[in-house]
C-alpha cells in the first residue's frame, strides 16, 4: 500500500477511535479582518509594528497580550527575532488587518516550552493587528491629489511656506490637524525645523496642491515617538494643502492685465491715485475689496501711505490700466500680519485697476480735437456761451463758460456765467480761449474740479475729463457791471431816459428805456441773469432818495469804473 495512503488512513485511525486531532504540520492563518485597501503586503526583512493577544489552542488561556500592557510590540521579521511561526503567518498581512495564527509547537516553543508561561508541545493562538510596517530600505512616498493647472513655482529650500494638514498613523488614527486648530503651519524649509521626512515631502509643491506625504519612521520620530498621539517607530502620513510661499530674496512681480491706448502719461511718486482693488491670498480666498465697499482707494504714491511693495507697484501706471500685483511678505505686513485679516508672513495678491491719477501741481490740461477754418470770436472771462460736453467717466453734458449751458444726454440746456463761480474753476480755464465750433479735450484735476469732498456723482478727489464743442458764444459784461453800452452813450442821458419829458423816470421808464437800448442793439445786460431783477438794481442805485423815481440830479454813469456825473458807460 502507498506510503501517503497508510499515513492517511493511520490519522483517520487515531482521530476516529481516540478521538484526537491530528498533529499540526505548519501554521493555520485565519484572516478574519481584511481591509478594503492593502498598498503593502509584509515581507521578510520588514519592520512591523502590531498588538497581539497570545492563548493556548487546547483552552483559550491567555499567556501574553500586548493590548493589556497598552504598547505594541516592534519587531523584525525573518530574521530569527520572533518565532518561526510568527515569521510565516505574519507574511503578506496588511496593515489593520486582524488574523489569527494558530501555531505547532515545533514553529514554536517545542518541547521545552518557555520560562514556566508556555507548556512543552503548546499549540499557540495569536491574534494580531497589525499597525505598521516599514523596511530600512523604504524613501518618502509622495502621491499628488490635486494640481492646479498653471504652476508658477514649486518650493524650494529656504523658501518659507504656509501650509494646511491632516496628520495620521498607517491605520487611519489621526494625531494632529491644523484644521482643527484653523490656522495653517508656516516655517522655513531647509532649515531642520521639520522631521527630515517632512522637509523632503514638501519640496517641489505646487501653490494650491494637495499631496499626501507618507514617511518612515527613521524619517519621522523613531524610537522615540512624539507626546502621547505618535507612538515609536510610527509611520506618518501627512496630506499637504500648499497655502502660501515666498522666498525671503523674492521681489514683487507684476503682471499687466491690461493697458488702454493712448496711454501718453504713466504716475511717478507724488501723484495722488485712485484705483479699485480685489486683494486675495495665493491661494485665492479672498481678504478685502474696494468693489464691495463700491469706493476706490485713494492715496499719494511713495508717501508710504500704504504697504511698501503696494507703492511700489504703482509706480508706472496708465490711467485704465489693469494689473496683478503679487507681494511678499518682506514688502507687505511681515511677521506681524494684520489682526483677524492677514496672517502671520502672507503673501498678498492684488487685482488693480486705475481709474485715475494727478499730481498736486498739475494744472488743467486742454487739447483742441477740432479747430474751426477761422476764429471770429473766442471765449474770454464773463462771456457767455454754450458748449456741448461729455464728463468722464460718470456722465454725458454740454457746457459753456461766462453763460453757460449744460446739457445732459444732449437734452434741454440749463445756463451759468463764465467767471461768476457757477462752474468748476477748471472748466473755466478749459474754456478760455475756445472758439465757435471748436472741440477740445479738457483734464480737470481735483484741485481745480471739485476736490477732495467730491460732488453728487462726482467721487472725491476725482480727476474730471471734459469732450467740449463750443456751440454758442454771447459776449458778456465786465466784472461789476450789469449793462454795458455797445456804442455812443446818448447825449444828454436823462432826456433820452424821459420818455414821456415831465422831467423824472420812475421803474417802469427806466425799464423801457434800458430793453429799447438791448433791443436796438446799442446796450447789453449781464448775461444769464434775470433782466427785470438786473434793471431793477441798476434803478435803485440811481435811485438815491428812494422816492421811486430818478431825477437828473441824481443820475450817475461810470466811466472806466468810477461813478461820474451823468455821462458814458453804464449806469
Amino acid at each position: 500500500m502507498d506510503l501517503t495512503l497508510l499515513t492517511l488512513v493511520f490519522c483517520l485511525h487515531d482521530f476516529v477511535v481516540n478521538g484526537n486531532p491530528s498533529p499540526l504540520v505548519d501554521v493555520v492563518v485565519d484572516r478574519y479582518e481584511i481591509p478594503t485597501v492593502c498598498p503593502r503586503e509584509v515581507q521578510t526583512e520588514d519592520f512591523i509594528r502590531y498588538h497581539y493577544n497570545g492563548s493556548f489552542s487546547a483552552d483559550g488561556t491567555k499567556f501574553d497580550s500586548s493590548h493589556d500592557r497598552g504598547i505594541p510590540a516592534v519587531s523584525q521579521v525573518g530574521l530569527g527575532r520572533l518565532l518561526l511561526g510568527i515569521n510565516r503567518g505574519l507574511l503578506g498581512m496588511c496593515v489593520s488587518e486582524q488574523r489569527r495564527i494558530t501555531i505547532p509547537p515545533h514553529l514554536a516553543y517545542g518541547s521545552i516550552g518557555s520560562d514556566g508561561v508556555v507548556p512543552p508541545d503548546a499549540v499557540l493562538v495569536f491574534d494580531i493587528l497589525l499597525l505598521d510596517i516599514w523596511n530600512p530600505e523604504d524613501k518618502v512616498q509622495v502621491r499628488t491629489l490635486s494640481k492646479p493647472e498653471s504652476c508658477r513655482r514649486t518650493t524650494v529650500a529656504s523658501d518659507y511656506i504656509r501650509y494646511h494638514y491632516n496628520g495620521t498613523l498607517l491605520t487611519g488614527e489621526a494625531f494632529d490637524s491644523s484644521y482643527s486648530r484653523n490656522t495653517t503651519y508656516d516655517t522655513y524649509l531647509g532649515q531642520g525645523d521639520l522631521i527630515k521626512g517632512l522637509e523632503e515631502g514638501l519640496l517641489r509643491m505646487c501653490l494650491g496642491e494637495r499631496r499626501i506625504i507618507i514617511i518612515p519612521p527613521f524619517l519621522a520620530y523613531g524610537e522615540s515617538g512624539h507626546g502621547t498621539q505618535i507612538p515609536p517607530q510610527a509611520t506618518l502620513v501627512y496630506e499637504v494643502l500648499l497655502v502660501d510661499a515666498f522666498n525671503p530674496k523674492d521681489d514683487l512681480i507684476v503682471q499687466v492685465k491690461e493697458v488702454p491706448e493712448g496711454c501718453t502719461r504713466r504716475t511717478v511718486t507724488g501723484d495722488y491715485i485712485r484705483y479699485h482693488y480685489n486683494g486675495t491670498f495665493q491661494d485665492g480666498t479672498a481678504f478685502d475689496s474696494s468693489y464691495k465697499r463700491n469706493s476706490t482707494y485713494n492715496t499719494y504714491i511713495g508717501k508710504r501711505y500704504v504697504i511698501q511693495g503696494m507703492d511700489k507697484a504703482l509706480v508706472g501706471l496708465c490711467i485704465g490700466e489693469k494689473r496683478r500685483i503679487t507681494v511678499p511678505p518682506h514688502l507687505a505686513y511681515g511677521e506681524a500680519g494684520v489682526e483677524d485679516l492677514i496672517p502671520s508672513s502672507a503673501v498678498l495678491v492684488f487685482d488693480i485697476q486705475v481709474i485715475d491719477f494727478h499730481n498736486p501741481k498739475d494744472p488743467v490740461a486742454r487739447s483742441a480735437t477740432l479747430t474751426p477754418p477761422s476764429c471770429c470770436m473766442h471765449v474770454i472771462t464773463a462771456d457767455n456761451c454754450v458748449a456741448i460736453w461729455n464728463e468722464a467717466p460718470h456722465t454725458h453734458c454740454l457746457v459753456v463758460i461766462g453763460h453757460v449751458s449744460i446739457y445732459r444726454d444732449h437734452d434741454t440746456p440749463s445756463f451759468a456765467t463764465l467767471g461768476a463761480n457757477k462752474v468748476i474753476l477748471g472748466l473755466e480755464e478749459g474754456l478760455l480761449g475756445m472758439c465757435l465750433g471748436e472741440r477740445r479735450e479738457v483734464v480737470v484735476p481735483p484741485h481745480w474740479g471739485h476736490g477732495e469732498n467730491g460732488a453728487g456723482e462726482v467721487p472725491k478727489s476725482a480727476v474730471l475729463f471734459f469732450e467740449l464743442e463750443l456751440v454758442e458764444l454771447t459776449k458778456g459784461v465786465p466784472e461789476g457791471y450789469m449793462f454795458v453800452w455797445l456804442g455812443d452813450v446818448p447825449d444828454p442821458l436823462f432826456p433820452a431816459m424821459d420818455l414821456n419829458g415831465d422831467g423824472e423816470v420812475p421803474l417802469e421808464e427806466f425799464s423801457a428805456f434800458i430793453m429799447l437800448q438791448v433791443e436796438e442793439g446799442k446796450g447789453r445786460l449781464r448775461p444769464a441773469v434775470d433782466a427785470d431783477s438786473i434793471i431793477k438794481d441798476m434803478f435803485n442805485n440811481q435811485d438815491e432818495n428812494k422816492d421811486g423815481k430818478i431825477v437828473e440830479d441824481e443820475l450817475k454813469v461810470k466811466v472806466d469804473g468810477e461813478p461820474q456825473q451823468v455821462i458814458r458807460d453804464e449806469l
